[in-house]
């Protein structure tokens, strides 16, 4: 029988729903900067290391809530890498669960870091996984 259009192409696993979220958080170190990430000159939080991080939050959304045997792969990153965040400083990643389209789900990303008291946004975008 022929698929309709308007269903969902798999079965979304039943532990998964919009508005998860996770934080995560690194103390930068000189292998997290551009520098020994040959990503640059400077040695601040390499962009390939801000993303890496944002990968693993949206990986930590769905730990355990997968079924045996499935999985999820990235497709597809949007991000604004604004602020540099300086070796010794911590930075904050958070990923939340925004859409879910049969097995594509659409996450939320943010980054921020404080210095001085003051908390600023280092980073934000989209991640799309889809589910294997």
């Amino acid at each position: 029988m022929p698929r309709n259009s308007d269903q969902p192409a798999a079965p979304t696993d039943p532990g998964v729903a919009v508005g998860l979220q996770t934080r995560l958080e690194l103390e930068v170190t000189y292998e997290d900067t551009a520098v020994a990430l040959k990503s640059g000159d400077v040695p601040v939080l390499a962009t390939p290391r801000l993303l890496a991080l944002c990968e693993e939050a949206s990986c930590a959304v769905l730990e355990s809530r997968l079924g045996d045997g499935r999985t999820s792969v990235a497709t597809r990153v949007q991000f604004d890498h604004l602020a540099p965040v300086a070796v010794g400083a911590t930075v904050a990643v958070y990923a939340t669960l925004e859409r879910v389209e049969g097995r594509r789900l659409t996450f939320t990303l943010s980054a921020t870091s404080s210095a001085d008291q003051h908390v600023g946004l280092v980073g934000a975008g989209r991640l799309t996984r889809v589910l294997v």
